[in-house]
């Protein structure tokens, strides 16, 4: 007997051990806070443009990893980190704001590994995003990289150095796509092509690349300007034009002839599963590509009984098909020239910014400021979008608008665009985020794109409250706004789950939004080249509107806008039940008064 203890001992010990090491530090806010903070320092040291973007300037000169290998590698080490590191600790004795941030972080980086699972490295250009849009914009001078030292201009040097290697890596990347079956569509191929023909030129004088050398500040001294602009051309001539052209090459001469007629990602290898991943990602919630196509049919259906009424009310004769021709053809609902839209969106902005207080009670430090989309990206980019600014102020917010083609851009829908873009829709949602410091820093920076997108569609909505759409052409263009965002879950689900081809989708999109084909034709192909994003914005503002709802039967009398829309932005941009259980938290806490 005695000879065996040692081994029952033993046996006994090493039972226990899974068990003591499963013992879990009780979560404190300081403890997870400085976990969060180790996150996002990791976080913008791997992703220097992101933090560019974000506003910090300490890694300016960086490019990052030059090959999706290496990108992916790095986010899977930084996500599996920070997921083990987390698990170490016990959230329950945090407060409720706190297990918010706790439970964010590990969906965060839950969703970045189950991501890595599917091959969106193998298709990582398109003409709404990829390298070569990305590096126009940033050394334009008018975006996110800053512009206003020498050693910003600096940084732009030794950061551009990177592209050509990594314009070598997107070709190795979509020649092994070729291999395994995974490519984009001839038509989206084709958009990509004039782009890369715009930023492969290297004629300096209409370079967009030399944009910054066209506005150096006063105080640079004549030898730093002539520095610069020699290594400016340089750069552009050796470097950045000929990257361009060889990518130009190669999707001209060998990915488009490989590329496939079919529209949706359903119809790649895996494309059913990857899809209903990315529905999951852009909605945040469970629901199935078949349930977001129904929800889809009969939002359609409800907002066409709306225009049915609108029509009515504008005094038009006809069917609802001739109306749409007529809101799609008529010259006086359209512009005349880009100086046109431009004054059209200024002219909105001093009638919301009046009235804006009746439905905030906070209000962003940061500025915005209007302008048009790009020359080099106006063809395929969307109608309008925004672009936050950095949290310091030094660079503004910007809603950017579509001025391609002005003959086909509607006057009718300026209020709602402006609204969703601007204020209250991204730049209150984005700059509210950013600035309220008691947030860790990802989730200040940090999005969901059906929080997001949802709250950007519930602000058009808004101004309804504030007379935005007092003139009923402005109600029209409120319920094309609308009735846009419910096509989007019918035309993507439709494209990517369902196998409908481009044509369909032009087709159905035609046939219940009052746009030109023009319009059909980019958003439709948006819809093609990033699967599942169009579904967050029906989906997010469905939520937000059932959340308001509630609060305002529960609590009747006692209900305030204000405080609610306060209560909705100040999480940051949270998964949609998130938001419903700190939404619900709010509400009891309002009735017990």
């Amino acid at each position: 007997m005695t000879r065996s203890l040692p081994l029952l001992l033993c046996t006994l010990l090493c039972a226990a051990l899974p068990a003591i090491a499963q013992v879990k530090t009780p979560a404190t806010p300081e403890k997870m806070n400085q976990l969060y903070a180790a996150y996002w320092e990791d976080y913008l040291r791997e992703n220097p443009i992101a933090a560019t973007f974000n506003g910090d300037a300490r890694y300016n000169d960086r490019f990052g990893p030059v090959s999706s290998a290496e990108e992916r590698e790095q986010s899977r080490a930084l996500s599996e980190k920070y997921l083990a590191a987390s698990a170490k600790f016990d959230p329950a004795p945090l407060p409720a704001e706190d297990r918010i941030s706790y439970d964010l972080l590990r969906y965060r980086l839950q969703q970045v590994l189950d991501g890595l699972r599917f091959p969106s490295d193998l298709v990582p250009v398109d003409q709404f995003s990829g390298l070569h849009l990305m590096m126009a914009q940033l050394g334009s001078g008018a975006s996110t990289q800053p512009f206003q030292t020498v050693q910003d201009y600096d940084n732009w040097l030794a950061r551009a150095a990177g592209y050509a290697p990594a314009v070598d890596n997107v070709i190795a990347d979509m020649r092994l796509g070729i291999k395994q079956g995974i490519v984009m569509p001839k038509a989206l191929i084709s958009r990509v092509l004039p782009q890369l023909e715009s930023v492969g030129s290297d004629d300096l004088a209409t370079s967009t690349y030399m944009g910054p050398v066209k506005k150096f500040p006063a105080s640079f001294s004549a030898a730093d300007k002539a520095r610069l602009t020699d290594a400016y051309g340089k750069l552009v001539r050796e470097q950045l034009a000929p990257a361009n052209r060889k990518l130009l090459a190669f999707m001209r001469d060998t990915y488009l002839p490989a590329g496939r007629t079919t529209a949706g990602i359903g119809a790649l290898p895996g494309g059913k599963e990857w899809y209903a991943f990315r529905a999951r990602q852009s909605t945040t919630t469970d629901l199935t590509p078949a349930q977001i196509h129904e929800i889809g049919l009969s939002e359609v259906a409800r907002i066409r009984a709306q225009f049915e009424e609108a029509k009515v009310r504008v005094g038009f004769k006809g069917t609802l098909r001739q109306f749409f021709d007529h809101l799609n053809n008529a010259p006086e609902l359209r512009f005349k020239s880009r100086e046109e839209i431009q004054a059209a969106y200024e002219g909105v902005r001093p009638q919301v910014e009046a009235k804006v207080g009746q439905l905030f009670a906070n209000v962003p430090k940061a500025p915005f400021e209007i302008r048009p989309v790009e020359a080099f990206r106006e063809v395929s980019a969307a109608p309008a979008s925004y672009q936050r600014g950095s949290v310091d102020g030094k660079r503004p917010g910007i809603f950017y608008y579509n001025a391609y083609k002005p003959e086909t851009r509607t006057r009718f829908t300026t209020n709602a665009f402006f609204l969703h873009e601007a204020i209250p829709g991204h730049h209150f949602e984005r700059s509210l985020a950013q600035e309220t410091t008691g947030l860790p820093a990802f989730r200040r920076f940090g999005g969901s794109t059906a929080f997001s997108e949802g709250w950007g569609l519930y602000s058009e909505m808004l101004g309804q409250e504030i007379g935005m759409y007092d003139d009923p052409w402005q109600w029209i263009g409120r319920l094309t706004a609308e009735i846009w965002r419910g096509v989007r879950l019918v035309v993507d689900t439709g494209i990517h789950e369902k196998g409908w081809t481009r044509e369909q989708a032009i087709a159905y999109f035609m046939d219940n939004v009052p746009q030109n084909e023009v319009t059909a034709v980019q958003e439709v192909e948006r819809y093609i080249a990033v699967p599942g994003q169009a579904l967050s914005y029906k989906i997010g503002e469905l939520k937000l509107r059932e959340l308001r709802a509630r609060a305002e039967k529960t609590l009747g009398k006692d209900f305030d806008l204000r405080a609610f829309h306060n209560e909705v932005l100040s999480h940051g941009a949270v998964p949609l039940d998130v938001l419903e259980a700190a939404t619900d938290r709010w509400i009891a806490a309002q009735k017990k008064g």
